[in-house]
C-alpha cells in the first residue's frame, strides 16, 4: 500500500515539507491512546537471534536509522517503535543554524535517490540535550552526529566537535564525527590529515577524563580512493577510534538515469540512495580487509531491500542504517530486513 497509494501521493509534495509532515503524523499517533503500542505491533520484528553487541552496546536487532531524520533529538521514541534499534541524532552543532536557503532538497526518482544539500540545519546542541533528558527508554541506542557551525573556519573547526561531544557525552550512547557531509562549504577539507588528525586527537583526549569510556566512529565520504581510505584508518588507528560509518553522501553524478538538464538545475548537494549502494559496499569490504575484519562498522548506502542489508554485512559490517531507502520502501522495509536476517 505504501508504494502504490501513499508514496505517490507523499511524492507530489516538496521533500522537505513531507519530510516535517511525516515525523508530525508519526508524533500525533502516539498521542492516540494505545498509538505508539500500535505501531510497534505492526512494525516490529523481534527474535533473539537479531541481538548485536556492538562496541560493548547491546542492539535488540542490526537495523538503524541514519542522522539526518532526527536532527534535535525530537522522535527518537516515535522512530525505535517503527522497529528501528537506534537512532543517529543530528547532525548537531554548538549553535543553531537554518541551513542553506531552500528549495534544498529533491527527489530522483528514477534513480531512486536523493540529493540533499540541508546545510546542518539544527537548532543547536543544548537544546538537543534538554530533549535527551527527557529520554526513558534505553533499550534503545542514540548515537549523536557531531558538526561544526557554517560559520566556523575550518581552522577553528576542532573547538566545535569538542564542544558537541562535551555536551552531549552523559546523553548519548555512541559518537559519529562528521567530515564528510558535501553540504558544508569546504567541510571535506577537514578530511584531509591533518584536519583530522587534529579532530580525532583532541576527541580522544577528552574522552580519557571520562568515567564511561563511549565508542566513537568516523563518518567518511563514498568519494574517498583507496589511498585517501589507507590514510584515514591510520588516524583513526593512531586516535583510538573505535569505528567506522560507510559511508556519507556523494557529489559524484555519474552513472545516473535522471537527465542531465535536471541534475544541472538541481546544482550542489549530497546524493544518497540506490547509486551509492555498489561503491559503500567496495569500500566496507575494503576496510574490512584491510582491518582484518577487526575495525567495527556501519554500513549506510542504497539499502533498499533485505538483500542489500544482508550485502553490506558479508561485506564486512556489523549494523546498517537507513534513509534513502526508508523513503523509497517504507516502514515495512525494517521488518523485512529483521525477518530476511532470521
Amino acid at each position: 500500500m505504501y508504494k502504490a497509494l501513499i508514496r505517490p501521493l507523499l511524492f507530489k509534495l516538496d521533500p522537505e515539507f513531507v519530510h516535517s509532515l511525516v515525523v508530525k503524523l508519526i508524533k500525533f499517533v502516539h498521542y492516540l491512546p494505545f498509538g505508539g503500542l500500535l505501531l510497534k505491533k505492526i512494525f516490529t520484528f523481534n527474535n533473539p537471534s537479531l541481538k548485536r553487541n556492538f562496541l560493548g552496546l547491546k542492539f535488540e536487532n542490526p537495523v538503524g536509522l541514519a542522522a539526518g531524520f532526527d536532527k534535535n533529538a525530537q522522535y527518537y521514541k516515535e522512530f525505535a517503535n517503527l522497529g528501528f534499534s537506534f537512532i543517529e541524532i543530528g547532525t548537531v552543532t554548538p549553535k543553531g543554524q537554518s541551513g542553506n536557503p531552500k528549495k534544498r532538497s529533491f527527489r530522483l526518482p528514477a534513480d531512486k535517490a536523493l540529493i540533499n544539500r540541508m546545510g546542518f540545519n539544527n537548532k543547536g546542541v543544548d537544546e538537543v540535550v534538554e530533549n535527551l533528558k527527557k529520554r526513558t527508554d534505553f533499550s534503545v541506542i542514540i548515537g549523536g552526529n557531531i558538526g561544526k557551525n557554517t560559520l566556523t573556519p575550518n581552522e577553528e573547526a576542532v573547538n566545535d566537535y569538542i564542544t558537541c561531544f562535551n555536551k552531549l557525552y552523559d546523553y548519548v550512547d555512541y559518537f559519529v564525527v562528521n567530515v564528510s557531509c558535501p553540504n558544508i562549504s569546504n567541510l571535506h577539507k577537514l578530511q584531509d590529515k591533518d584536519s583530522l588528525m587534529e579532530i580525532l586527537k583532541a576527541i580522544s583526549n577528552h574522552r580519557i577524563n571520562k568515567k564511561i569510556r563511549k565508542p566513537v566512529l568516523l563518518k567518511i565520504s563514498p568519494d574517498l580512493n583507496f589511498e585517501q581510505i589507507d590514510d584515514v584508518l591510520d588516524i583513526v588507528n593512531e586516535n583510538q577510534i573505535d569505528g567506522i560509518v560507510a559511508t556519507n553522501t556523494s557529489i559524484s553524478r555519474e552513472g545516473l538515469i535522471t537527465s542531465k538538464d535536471v541534475i544541472t538545475n538541481i546544482g550542489k548537494g549530497g546524493l544518497s540512495g540506490a547509486p551509492l549502494k555498489d561503491r559503500a559496499t567496495e569500500i566496507i569490504r575494503y576496510i574490512s580487509l584491510k582491518t582484518n575484519n577487526q575495525l567495527p562498522i556501519i554500513a549506510v548506502g542504497g539499502i533498499f531491500t533485505k538483500d542489500d542489508a544482508i550485502e553490506k554485512i558479508e561485506a564486512g559490517a556489523t549494523l546498517v542504517q537507513l534513509y534513502t531507502g526508508f523513503i523509497y520502501e517504507g516502514p515495512f522495509l525494517i521488518k523485512r530486513i529483521c525477518k530476511s536476517l532470521v
